[in-house]
């Protein structure tokens, strides 16, 4: 399923802040009041037709949740710019990625960490023992 940017937008909001309400997700999106109420209101419906949020009704009143979750959403995005941009190679994404972004030290032992953690030709201390 093709997410939008305003939907993934809102996506996060109901990752962050679950049971939102359309005015809750309303003054994130727009914090300036620049867009209408019914434009919120409308991509949520959008959205529940689309089955990735789901609602309940307090009242007057509509909660809207994540139906998809941020890891296959993430996946999800990846996997078309992996496809689309980058012609199936993740190391160029993951070079440019890299190359064009201030990586913490934390976050680059991390990423060493995985990559050892993937690499089938490091011994990770599984070892059989045959007799």
């Amino acid at each position: 399923m093709r997410t939008t940017d305003k939907e993934l937008q809102i996506l996060q909001i109901l990752w962050d802040k679950p049971g939102s309400s359309v005015r809750d997700v309303h003054e994130i999106l727009y914090p300036n009041d620049e867009t209408g109420y019914t434009t919120t209101l409308k991509l949520l419906q959008i959205m529940f037709d689309k089955k990735m949020v789901t609602r309940s009704k307090q009242g007057k009143t509509h909660f809207y949740l994540a139906n998809v979750s941020r890891g296959d959403t993430q996946q999800q995005i990846v996997d078309k710019l992996l496809n689309t941009v980058f012609k199936g190679s993740a190391s160029s994404l993951v070079m440019q990625l890299l190359g064009n972004s201030k990586s913490s030290k934390k976050e680059l032992d991390e990423i060493r960490k995985l990559i050892d953690e993937l690499d089938p030709e490091k011994d990770h201390g599984n070892h059989n023992l045959i007799d």
